[in-house]
């Protein structure tokens, strides 16, 4: 009977917890009569200026309507005597219960004027004063929004009394309490805290409820369980869970940016309230957009920020500008983000980050440890890859070893939902700091042999205000240290990291995860959204071709660095993790289209007026190579009529008018690395031998292969004369277009699912197949396919002077959950493939022996990938996509995926894009893969009318192994600045060569600080790199 009894206990106290809930909330009284208009005004001033009416909303009667929509309401509250001296709360509410702050009613309140607090789903009450005064007016505004769920609201607004001690001693039963789900039966440590916590309710006489008796064994109760629980079993810390409040705001997601910068300023509002409450509750937030929103939108609510910071209680933190994307993100732009991300935080409060704060990413590159180290990131932080599908990575805590062996120490948070099973993958880094949720995250927790202390990020994100005053009554009991139950401290991620690299850095039992941390989900984020991604590509790299030349015209027209920081951040905040692989609304799309158009004009401009000012006026064309190789390329030269461009040695190269009308092409020589060459136009009739023969319809000779088409257009037999070889497996067909049923299990437009194969159709009927030019320079196939309600239109351009093989195109798509891809099955015996990454490259293995093998069905490539077996090898070069897979060598590479959630028009529109296929000799390093792709991706730049100049390259290496990326004007505008990165995986001692105007050059990290004077000869500096080092060069 007595082991019945103990096992009934707890129940017992968690109904009197359940009636001191109830009764803390002594006195309410409705606040019913309000004026409102409608309108999205950011203060009370604003609504008052405007010139709509107020009306009348009575909420016993009246509701309020739409979806995204926005309101005012006012009213002016007069304190009443039964609240004098008394705590008074404004407790605010819709009809609404559901969990979800992202997309359900929020608001934010302004008292007499001044912004207070936000208003949402887990944020309902408002400490208005700790002893209200009877009589005193307040001027209450609430702005309000709809959210995106529902399409109509109550507005149920109470001012409250809570009782202060009931509130105390809810919270002290309740905490200890709600530990019980992770603890057994029969744990020691249980049955104690149940003895405790029947003691505490035996002294309660709850009969009359706010009576003097009441009050007396209320205090009785409060005594005991503050001496014999938080005291006399108190103190015990042999598993700590460091906790940091929290509100992981997606910068755009089912909402637009617009609507982030009112959710950050609810969000923070929130947070500084109740930080003026709890001063020992701590918050990190990472994202200096967030900041700069607010500083914008909120100024006073960012100066108490600052304040905040100042004290030590407000840590900004995480690294980045955005939480970028950091696969489809190329490596300068990973630079910048942490550049301006530091940057931010530094100047604006002092503080320098030292930790990549990355929960939400998508996966993440095997470039990536390197990059952090070199912008002086020594730790990483994320939760993301506890939702793989297939396999759960084995370690919590360990070291991330990139491409080039760079180390970063890695935390992986390991907060688990209440009530949450341990053997799920799944962790959060929206973590409630409840007992069980962090009971679970210790359970769940795989380095316990080597560290005692987790990581919990609590507090709810994307608008929800992040941390609760539940959250924070229960860190304060937390904190005590109950025998049984982790110990809570309230301390910086930073603070966690320091502690954590002392506490198991030189331990032998610390693993190491060597290259990429793939994520086995979300694997259609890699090509969702095309028409954002060729945008993203297009602006990165312009603004890399904008910055060279404006290095070049610095004397003459100054270095516009206001004007590309504004627009480098157009692109680094397009960059966030949903918006750039393609998971927000249609409306968030809408804007980046205006905002990429705008960008691509201002960079068309903007290059035009520095390539024209360098090269001057005359008769002559000036070719600008921006890439960090002398190159042989195509350049296509619009409308300039001639027979040939001729160099100064003489050499003629004839010009070729294109089938399709868009302008002349040529194939040039020797256009020197990061700089220009001059050509005379020839108007003398040059007999064109073309180097082509067309055999019939579908057979093609070239001077490198023999190409044989079905009827269909499809490509049977690649034959490469050089390497007296088959390209394509026997019976297969290359240049395959493939639509396949793409109906992942949830998340539509982030997930491609591993059954996807299981239905396709093949895109090989022909509406028009028409050879359209069979030139000196190159032949052009045009083919129009109709498959199901989409139009395809290919130009197949074979060049006479290049091995590559281009497949121009163009989709009209109108699609939903279909995923196009194109296979190309090649005859390379291999079962690995390598991939481009930022800053070098990783080799995948393409077989399927193990589960983690199966997991990577869908990878990303950045510029190209490659399939080589000992002596021969084929590249599959892209100008904007990033998904790839391959299977029995058959290269696939994804180019449209049109999904319907959240977006139901996702890429149901005009697409372009190009891809090549580069079948080579030997492998990747030997054939130049890597240059191709970079010719592939930024085209020879063209200005006509100009003078007659020797040619001239401002900066150039002596191996081809090592590629000049970037260069710019340095940041403090004190030299110029020369990024290049290894390629081949190989130690190189090499010379950078740089024709201007320098004394001294150093070696820097990548956020341009000093590390080395670098030796000089002359123009030369020597440079060394390390197997897929990067290596930033400033010259002064």
């Amino acid at each position: 009977m007595v082991i019945k009894m103990m096992h009934f206990l707890d129940k017992r106290v968690n109904v009197i917890c359940e009636e001191l809930k109830r009764l803390k909330v002594k006195q309410k009284f409705e606040i019913d009569n309000w004026k409102y208009k409608e309108g999205n005004f950011i203060r009370p001033e604003e609504a008052e200026a405007d010139a709509a009416a107020w009306e009348d909303f009575d909420c016993q009667h009246m509701h309020w309507y739409g979806k995204d929509r926005h309101y005012w309401f006012k009213t002016a509250y007069q304190v009443p005597k039964e609240l004098d001296g008394k705590r008074m709360w404004l407790h605010v509410r819709t009809q609404i219960d559901e969990w979800d702050d992202a997309k359900n009613p929020q608001f934010l309140l302004f008292v007499n004027g001044e912004v207070i607090q936000g208003i949402d789903m887990n944020h309902r009450d408002v400490l208005l004063s700790a002893a209200a005064k009877a009589g005193d007016v307040l001027e209450l505004g609430l702005q309000a929004y709809t959210g995106t769920l529902h399409t109509e609201f109550n507005l149920i607004v109470e001012m409250q009394e809570i009782d202060a001690l009931i509130e105390k001693l809810y919270y002290d039963l309740w905490v200890p309490l709600a530990a019980f789900t992770r603890m057994e039966e029969d744990d020691k440590n249980r049955k104690d805290i149940t003895e405790i916590l029947n003691n505490t309710v035996n002294y309660l006489d709850l009969r009359t409820p706010y009576s003097d008796e009441f009050y007396r064994t209320l205090q009785q109760a409060s005594d005991y369980i503050d001496k014999a629980l938080y005291d006399e079993m108190a103190g015990y810390q042999d598993v700590i869970a460091t906790c940091i409040g929290h509100t992981h705001i997606d910068v755009a997601w089912w909402w637009t940016v617009a609507q982030t910068r009112e959710k950050t300023g609810r969000s923070f509002a929130t947070v500084l309230k109740l930080m003026e409450e709890y001063p020992n509750y701590k918050f990190m937030s990472s994202q200096p957009q967030l900041y700069a929103f607010l500083k914008e939108r909120y100024p006073e609510l960012y100066e108490k920020a600052k304040e905040r910071i100042k004290e030590g209680r407000w840590e900004p933190e995480g690294g980045m500008w955005v939480e970028a994307d950091c696969n489809l993100t190329s490596g300068e732009s990973l630079v910048r983000q942490f550049m301006h991300g530091k940057r931010f935080f530094k100047e604006e409060f002092g503080v320098d980050n030292r930790i990549l704060w990355l929960p939400d990413v998508f996966g993440y590159s095997g470039a990536l440890p390197q990059i952090m180290k070199k912008c002086g990131i020594d730790y990483f932080m994320t939760t993301k890859l506890a939702w793989n599908q297939f396999n759960k990575i084995p370690y919590d805590t360990m070291i991330w070893r990139g491409i080039d062996g760079s180390e970063v120490l890695t935390h992986l948070i390991t907060t688990l939902g209440v009530h949450q099973p341990i053997k799920d993958f799944f962790t959060t880094y929206n973590g409630m700091l409840h007992p069980d949720a962090i009971m679970g995250g210790w359970m769940r927790y795989q380095n316990k042999d080597i560290n005692n202390d987790i990581l919990v990020s609590y507090g709810y994100g994307d608008g929800g205000g992040g941390p609760t005053r539940e959250m924070l009554e229960t860190s304060i009991r937390m904190e005590k240290g109950v025998k049984g139950i982790p110990k809570v401290r309230q301390a910086f991620a930073r603070t966690f990291f320091d502690e954590l690299k002392e506490r198991v850095g030189s331990n032998k039992r610390l693993p190491v995860w060597e290259g990429e941390l793939y994520f086995e989900y979300h694997r259609g984020t890699l090509t969702s959204m095309a028409r954002n991604k060729r945008a993203n590509r297009k602006s990165e790299l312009g603004l890399m071709d904008l910055e060279l030349l404006s290095v070049l015209t610095k004397q003459a027209m100054g270095y516009p660095q206001e004007t590309l920081d504004a627009m480098w951040k157009v692109v680094l905040l397009n960059q966030f993790h949903d918006i750039l692989p393609g998971s927000s609304i249609h409306e968030v799309y809408e804007v980046t289209k205006e905002e990429y158009e705008n960008l691509a004009g201002q960079l068309a401009e903007l290059t035009a007026e520095r390539s024209r000012a360098i090269a001057g006026a005359g008769d002559a064309v000036t070719i600008f190579n921006t890439t960090g190789q002398v190159r042989d390329d195509i350049v296509r030269l619009g409308a300039l009529e001639g027979s040939a461009l001729v160099d100064a040695d003489g050499t003629l190269y004839p010009i070729q008018k294109t089938g399709d009308g868009s302008g002349n092409v040529a194939y040039v020589h020797g256009i020197p690395s990061k700089g220009y060459k001059s050509f005379k136009v020839s108007q003398t009739a040059v007999t064109e031998k073309t180097p082509f023969t067309l055999v019939g319809e579908y057979q093609l000779e070239t001077p490198f292969y023999t190409v044989k088409l079905d009827q269909q257009g499809m490509f049977t037999s690649i034959y490469d004369k050089e390497n007296d070889r088959e390209v394509i497996q026997e019976g297969q067909r290359a240049n395959l277009l493939r639509m396949y049923e793409d109906k992942p299990i949830y998340f539509d437009n982030w997930d491609i699912d591993i059954y996807y194969t299981e239905k396709y159709w093949d895109v090989d009927s022909v509406e028009h197949m028409e050879w359209t030019e069979i030139g000196a320079v190159r032949a052009v196939l045009e083919i129009t396919r109709k498959a199901s309600q989409s139009t395809i239109q290919q130009n197949i351009i074979f060049y006479a002077d290049s091995r590559r093989i281009e497949f121009a195109t163009y989709v009209d798509w109108k699609e939903h959950q279909t995923l196009l891809k194109v296979h190309f099955p090649v005859a390379v015996h291999t079962d690995e493939a390598a991939f481009d990454v930022q800053f070098g490259n990783l080799t995948r293995k393409t077989h399927q022996n193990t589960s983690w093998d199966v997991a990577r069905f869908e990878s990303c490539g950045q510029k190209w990938m490659d399939l080589s077996e000992g002596h021969y090898g084929v590249s599959l070069l892209n100008d904007c996509k990033y998904g790839h897979s391959v299977k029995d060598s058959n290269m696939a590479l994804t180019l449209i995926k049109s999904g319907t959630e959240p977006n139901p028009t996702t890429d149901q529109e005009e697409h372009v894009f190009t891809y090549a296929i580069y079948p080579h000799a030997e492998g990747w390093r030997a054939a130049g893969t890597v240059a191709e792709a970079y010719k592939l991706n930024q085209p020879l730049l063209v200005q006509t009318q100009t003078a007659e100049q020797e040619a001239y390259s401002y900066a150039s290496v002596a191996h081809a192994n090592v590629i000049i990326e970037t260069i710019k004007n340095a940041e403090d505008g004190k030299g110029t600045v020369i990024r290049m990165y290894e390629s081949e995986n190989a130690y190189t001692r090499t010379r950078l060569t740089v024709n201007a105007d320098f004394e001294k050059a150093y070696i820097c990290n990548l956020l341009e600080e000093t590390e080395h004077e670098a030796a000089v000869a002359g123009k030369e500096i020597e440079v060394v790199l390390k197997p897929y080092e990067v290596v930033t060069v400033k010259v002064v």
